[in-house]
């Protein structure tokens, strides 16, 4: 199992969050579905934003809530590589509006999960649960008592 853990302190500091996530997670290890837990309000979307920032989204980073998933496509940055500048695309996803697990099949969400040369990014995962790869790498979002917020994959 891969475990990490990092504090945002501050929205000040969750660039550099997202930078050490990239380095100490995502550049580690060959899974291309990243599950975040949390409350609502706990920062899955803001520190997704600041994912896609760091690897290179040029476009303007929104809450796929209503669309379901949101595609972007990567920049690559040469201070920010990422396992080798083998991914292309970044799918966001947000599952909260599923009502059945039906609707997930019929958006072949197998095209987006494995393909190659992609990172999947899902918000609310605990409703599509079944679905998520073997090697998805889940991450825990929770606020703290002094307002940081700390991520740890479990």
């Amino acid at each position: 199992m891969f475990e990490m853990e990092i504090r945002i302190q501050s929205l000040e500091n969750i660039n550099a969050a997202a930078r050490q996530f990239i380095d100490e997670v995502i550049n580690q290890t060959s899974a291309n579905v990243y599950a975040f837990y949390g409350k609502m309000g706990s920062g899955k979307t803001t520190f997704i934003k600041a994912l896609c920032e760091e690897l290179g989204v040029e476009d303007v980073i929104t809450s796929p809530t209503f669309a379901i998933v949101n595609e972007y496509t990567i920049s690559p940055l040469p201070t920010s590589p990422h396992r080798g500048g083998d991914c292309q695309t970044i799918y966001h996803f947000d599952f909260y509006r599923i009502r059945r697990i039906e609707e997930v099949y019929d958006m072949g969400y197998e095209d987006y999960f494995y393909a190659p040369d992609a990172l999947c990014f899902i918000e609310w995962p605990e409703l599509i649960e079944d679905l998520l790869p073997e090697d998805t790498i889940r991450i825990d979002i929770t606020e703290q008592g002094d307002g940081s917020r700390l991520l740890q994959t479990r």
